[in-house]
């Protein structure tokens, strides 16, 4: 219609199912819109999971968006100034400059939607096999941040990010180790990645329970992210101290972290170890391991060039094949995997101490090696002590308000697999051994 304009778009909104609406500027819509994070719509966030669970068919790139949110949450919540003691305004002084934190708060959601671009194919599933030593999915984060087309948008932005800041919020020091972290670069990617209560561990909970259907991984994160806060231990009584500024949380938040600890462990322990779940992912190992040209994946640009979609598809072509590909594809696609023949109640003290290795060798030595599979996972969840404000001015630690925190929660499982061609024959060799031994 004459005389009409329309006004350009400056917010975008994208409905999530975990967190109703998230939105985005143009520039972040910028960087939504490049390849690494594009790539993302075609990683499954749980592997094969959706094989067990057929509603775990949720991918990286919404798991992405959603640590973005919760990331900007808990930023504006530890930055408020109601929130903020003298104290911690003396060790950061980024928190008395608004151009400064609408700079870094720019930065974190950047970080948080990139922090996952590095994945391989299908998650962590194969990881350990198909990186070099001493390589995770993290170091290719960093390439593909500082190196590609990413780094290069957000240098282009008005006013520009510094792509490195970017990077080492993202992925933290553990992995950046080479790059110099101030307490406020520290303390932002914590926001994201830290083992209590980062924006990561947040999501990933509460969307894998959604997407599966089981309420072990919720809880109460608009709790959570309210009573966080930035603390100086009481010992550190200036800014010259050496006791640095920590992530922590008002007392009435701890019975929220205390659930989060234990949405954790029984998400390992009811979806993440379950066995058929596992040995899955033992089947992908194999077959990419045995797919890919070089047996590994060796940098970004060939991250870049796989997703799931190439994977699925070309065990479809395998499973009509007749080479040494075949029997992975059909163990995956027609779901003949292998069959759990051995699996000990054990604590992670008995396991550790090799009881099912040793029963997998000696099943070797009766059966086919390539017919059994040892599955051997150990995941403690023991929350790092960290700072607690109570009564609005004394500063204590967790361990000592809660019993809950100062105790490992270990989820582990030691299995032992068998072809179904064999597992019934496998199955009874190893009762007639646990007999024999009960009879001794």
């Amino acid at each position: 219609m004459e005389g009409k304009f329309q006004v350009k778009k400056i917010i975008h909104e994208i409905r999530d199912p975990i967190h109703n609406f998230i939105t985005l500027n143009n520039d972040e819509r910028t960087i939504l819109n490049s390849r690494p994070v594009q790539r993302l719509r075609s990683i499954h966030q749980l592997a094969l999971t959706y094989q067990v669970y057929p509603g775990a068919s949720h991918k990286r790139f919404e798991h992405s968006l959603g640590v973005m949110e919760l990331a900007t949450r808990t930023f504006n919540v530890v930055t408020n100034s109601q929130n903020i003691t003298d104290k911690v305004r003396e060790h950061f002084p980024e928190l008395k400059d608004r151009k400064a934190l609408d700079y870094w708060r720019q930065v974190l959601r950047y970080a948080a939607l990139c922090h996952d671009i590095g994945h391989l194919p299908f998650s962590h599933a194969a990881e350990d096999k198909l990186l070099k030593s001493n390589t995770k999915h993290e170091h290719f984060t960093m390439d593909l941040i500082k190196n590609g087309e990413i780094g290069e948008m957000l240098s282009s932005f008005v006013p520009p990010i510094n792509p490195i800041h970017v990077l080492q919020l993202a992925v933290g020091m553990k992995f950046a180790n080479d790059i110099e972290f101030t307490n406020w670069e520290r303390m932002l990617s914590n926001l994201i990645i830290d083992n209590n209560f980062g924006a990561d561990r947040m999501d990933y909970l509460l969307r894998d329970s959604h997407h599966i259907g089981v309420a072990y991984g919720k809880f109460d994160h608009y709790r959570l992210i309210d009573c966080l806060r930035f603390l100086v231990p009481d010992e550190a009584d200036n800014a010259d101290s050496n006791v640095a500024p920590e992530l922590g949380i008002e007392q009435g938040g701890i019975h929220a972290v205390e659930a989060l600890n234990l949405a954790r462990y029984y998400m390992y322990k009811q979806v993440y170890l379950h066995a058929v779940r596992r040995i899955y992912d033992i089947h992908l190992t194999d077959f990419l391991v045995d797919w890919l040209p070089n047996k590994c994946i060796s940098n970004s640009a060939e991250l870049l060039e796989l997703t799931d979609n190439e994977i699925i598809v070309a065990l479809h072509k395998k499973l009509e094949s007749e080479d040494k590909f075949r029997k992975h594809a059909d163990r995956i696609l027609n779901r003949t995997h292998f069959k759990v023949v051995y699996s000990p109640a054990w604590n992670a003290e008995k396991i550790r101490e090799g009881g099912t290795a040793n029963m997998f060798e000696r099943l070797c030595e009766q059966f086919p090696r390539d017919m059994l599979k040892l599955d051997h996972f150990i995941e403690r969840s023991l929350v790092k002590d960290f700072p607690v404000l109570v009564n609005s001015d004394k500063i204590v630690s967790s361990v000592s308000l809660s019993e809950l925190l100062n105790k490992p929660l270990v989820a582990a499982v030691s299995r032992i697999y068998a072809g179904r061609a064999i597992s019934d024959e496998v199955t009874s060799w190893v009762n007639n051994e646990a007999n024999k031994n009960a009879t001794n």
